[in-house]
């Protein structure tokens, strides 16, 4: 274990401990994997060799005027304070837009901070300090003004690869977070399980963020196209909607679900939607088309 990754770790551990004794009351702090820290203890003590997930959690702050209520998303990387600390505020009293710029705001003043500097208390203070207009004005923002500028705002698409989606809750789960944010896509069940999602930033990442946990291990985000917009991002859009995409399989084994995708259909549809260069990055497979 390098002094680097165990002094990060620790520090992980202090802020933890600052936030659990400022929120003492349960529920305000939920830990996506309840176990975390007690594996990241034995890490630092030696008896668990494997590194531990990374620390990620949810706190629930109370705003007092206006009264609303605001779930702040955290992920600590394993290089953490020294790298880069993952926040998304969220609140059902937010529209989409002021959502969007009260993040912006958010990252912008977590960005003042130097390596190493441990900031999710600060980001705290910043939310119940500042969130305040975010709301008081959620309605002023489309009022028309002639010396307004247009927000820029990224347009993200994501391709996720899964060993396999099988599971019926599982794809129910990204079924219901696809059409609950404003993203679309799709998801391909079986083996292996792909997912292509897209839309604004903050909604992907969501998306990601919520179908990744408490427990899927097998997955990963093999490649992210973005850009910047300033419109709706409606003409950047390769799907119409978020669905479930079924193709053949081959070599289905009944109870075990123990099936491969044909992936022939797969690059067919790929083909489709303008993404056939993606076929390679998720495969390390060269396309070869069938006019050949």
């Amino acid at each position: 274990m390098s002094a680097s990754m165990k002094e990060c770790l620790q520090l992980q551990l202090l802020e933890m401990e600052m936030l659990f004794s400022m929120f003492p009351n349960q529920g305000e702090v939920k830990l996506e994997d309840v176990n975390v820290l007690t594996n990241i203890k034995r890490y630092l003590e030696g008896t668990r060799e494997a590194l531990p997930p990374k620390i990620e959690f949810v706190i629930t702050l109370q705003i007092e005027e206006p009264k609303v209520k605001i779930d702040l998303q955290v992920t600590m990387p394993h290089g953490y304070p020294y790298a880069a600390l993952q926040l998304f505020g969220r609140s059902s009293e937010l529209d989409r837009q002021q959502q969007l710029l009260l993040n912006k705001g958010l990252t912008s003043h977590i960005g003042t901070f130097d390596p190493g500097e441990l900031c999710v208390c600060a980001a705290i203070q910043w939310l119940q300090d500042n969130s305040a207009s975010y709301f008081l004005n959620r309605k002023l923002v489309f009022e028309p003004s002639t010396q307004a500028k247009p927000v820029k705002n990224t347009f993200l698409r994501m391709w996720i690869y899964s060993h396999h989606i099988y599971q019926q809750d599982l794809r129910k789960k990204i079924l219901d977070v696809g059409k609950r944010l404003d993203v679309t896509g799709f998801c391909m069940t079986g083996k292996p399980g792909i997912i292509c999602v897209e839309g604004f930033k903050e909604h992907c990442e969501e998306f990601w963020h919520t179908i990744r946990y408490p427990n899927w291990k097998h997955i990963s985000c093999k490649h992210a196209e973005s850009v910047e917009t300033e419109g709706n991002g409606e003409d950047l859009r390769l799907f119409h909607s978020f669905e479930e995409l079924l193709l053949e399989a081959h070599g289905d084994y009944g109870l075990r679900n123990d099936y491969h995708m044909n992936l022939g259909q797969f690059l067919e549809f790929l083909k489709k939607h303008k993404s056939e260069h993606v076929f390679q990055i998720l495969f390390g497979i060269e396309s070869k088309s069938s006019d050949a």
